[in-house]
This record gives C-alpha cells, sequence and structure tokens, in this order.
C-alpha cells in the first residue's frame, strides 16, 4: 500500500491531472448531470494536493498559494464539464420564446418554472463549482494542519 501512495504520490503533474479529469466525469456521470459527488471528490483531492506538495516542499507560503491554485483549476474542470452538459440546454431553452420550462425536468426550486430553470443552471454552473472549490480547500487546510501537527 506504501508503495502505491509513493507512486501516486510521485505521478507527474499533468498526469495526475489527466486521472483528475476522468474521475470527474465518472463522478458527473454518476450524479447524472449533477456534481454532488464531484463536491465530494473535494475532500481526497484536497487531501492529494497537500500530500503531494508537502513531499516536495516545506515552504508554507507555497504550500498554501498552490493548494489554492490547484484547486481552483479543479473547480474550473468542473465547471467546463458542466457548461458542456448545460449550456446546450439552457441556449436552447432561453432562446427559444415557446419553452415550456414546467416540462425541462429540472427541478422546479422557486415557484416560477423560469426563474427555477435559470437558478438550477446557475446552481449547476456556478454554484457547484463553487462548493467543490470550498471543500478542496477545506480537506486541504485539514490535511495540512495534521501534517504541522505531525512535524512538531
Amino acid at each position: 500500500m506504501k508503495t502505491l501512495m509513493k507512486k501516486l504520490l510521485a505521478v507527474r503533474l499533468w498526469v495526475a491531472l489527466g486521472i483528475y479529469v476522468f474521475v470527474d466525469i465518472i463522478c458527473v456521470g454518476m450524479g447524472m448531470g449533477v456534481p454532488f459527488f464531484c463536491i465530494l471528490l473535494g475532500l481526497p483531492l484536497g487531501w492529494y494536493i497537500v500530500k503531494r506538495l508537502t513531499a516536495e516542499q516545506a515552504d508554507m507560503r507555497d504550500i498554501l498559494r498552490k493548494a489554492l491554485l490547484y484547486a481552483a483549476i479543479a473547480a474550473a474542470i468542473t465547471s467546463l464539464g458542466m457548461i458542456i452538459i448545460w449550456g446546450p440546454l439552457t441556449v436552447a431553452s432561453l432562446s427559444d420564446p415557446a419553452t415550456d420550462f414546467a416540462e425541462t425536468g429540472v427541478p422546479m426550486i422557486l415557484y416560477e418554472p423560469k426563474a427555477s430553470f435559470i437558478g438550477w443552471i446557475v446552481l449547476m454552473i456556478a454554484i457547484s463549482p463553487g462548493l467543490q472549490l470550498l471543500t478542496t480547500l477545506f480537506a486541504s487546510h485539514l490535511t495540512l494542519l495534521a501534517w504541522l501537527n505531525k512535524a512538531s
């Protein structure tokens, strides 16, 4: 198990990014277009980011800066996936004046169907990747705290 972990931490950055994109696509598929599992993916991702960064360097400023950068890249990848999934439906629905928003299959989270549709799209494209960013940062900071307690 330790050799597998050493191999995962020693993987090139681009290979790790490719693995992340693959797992993110699987998580989007498991949620059927809703990035709930992508948000949960932020927990192991934050752990992996800090484990990888602390294996390479010990400067706290660089670790925190790179953890934020990698978490933002992960959230941007998820946001891009959401734009690819939900974008065509959004453009087609909002550009057609005859669209029945109650029949789009989107949950009616607000009282008005069109407002519910717009709210759902904002939730999928903007808020969910933001939650993934926060989850990744939370996990990375907890892992960094554990690393600091272990080091002292």
